[in-house]
């Protein structure tokens, strides 16, 4: 976290300063968002993610770092069963979702519903770019167009988007720059009022400066939801999240306090490698 102050004792433990201590003692009592539980993942047979045990606590940033083909992306497609539109992926293990086991539901959709996603690669719909953002909160019902307003705008603030598109609501979001796709794919995922929101590597395709504003306001967002960030770029995770967790070469190496990864206290010497920027 961009606020952490710590320092490494003799011992080879982290100390912190009083308000990460505070932070830090909400995290450990705070309820479990996502339980999971001897997840193992494969394509075809071949293996691509095992024996993942790990818990995402409530009101949480929860990184997740490692090189390309560690498991990551789809560790996320099977936390909003995805899986189910790839035929050749196999999912063994449990999910637990606000206490549901994930494959037990019958309403798949009402999962989705609650869960934000935003991948690498902007996935913009054939609509206007206020329409785009507008889809979800219609779906749930909401009709008033001032209403709409008020969420299409916040949305694309929170986004950092709306002071380049708010004069051009009515044009289709697929003309907009790569970016600013991007952009309006964080804002239509926002618009859902999700309880777990997971970003993929959401900064691909957006600049430095602009990054850093959605990074901002992702810190605000923690004190409505939990967030899953998975990133490459180790420094994000450091500003970000409260625990990280190390994927490689499809397992879960470690989890820990983030800040406490940094300074050095891990228990694999991958890990200290991989932040160091040894490998990936």
């Amino acid at each position: 976290m961009v606020t952490s102050t710590t320092s490494v004792e003799p011992n080879g433990q982290a100390s912190y300063a009083p308000e990460d201590q505070r932070r830090q003692k909400e995290m450990e009592t705070a309820p479990i968002k996502l339980k999971v539980e001897d997840l193992n993942i494969s394509y075809s047979g071949t293996p691509a993610l095992s024996n993942v045990n790990l818990d995402i606590r409530e009101n949480e940033i929860f990184g997740i770092i490692g090189p390309a083909n560690a498991g990551k992306t789809s560790f996320l497609k099977c936390i909003t069963l995805m899986n189910t539109f790839t035929s050749n992926m196999q999912v063994e293990g449990q999910i637990l979702f606000n206490g549901m086991d994930i494959h037990k539901l019958k309403n798949v959709y009402a999962l989705r519903s609650r869960i934000g996603v935003v991948f690498p690669l902007p996935v913009g719909l054939p609509l206007t770019i206020y329409e785009n953002v507008a889809l979800s909160p219609r779906l749930r019902g909401i009709k008033s167009r001032q209403d709409l307003d008020i969420i299409v705008e916040r949305c694309l603030t929170r986004a950092a988007l709306w002071d380049e598109v708010k004069d051009r609501l009515n044009s289709l979001g697929s003309l907009l720059s790569g970016g600013q796709q991007q952009r309006l794919t964080i804002a239509r995922a926002l618009s859902q009022e999700p309880d777990l929101l997971m970003l993929d590597e959401f900064s691909i395709a957006v600049d430095p400066v602009t990054t850093m504003r959605i990074e901002d306001v992702l810190k605000e967002l923690r004190s409505e939801m939990t967030i899953i960030l998975v990133t490459n770029l180790v420094q994000q995770a450091r500003r970000l999240a409260d625990r990280t967790a190390f994927f490689l070469e499809g397992s879960c190496v470690e989890i820990g306090d983030t800040e406490a990864l940094f300074e050095g206290s891990v228990q694999d010497p991958r890990t200290r490698d991989y932040i160091e920027g040894k490998f990936g």
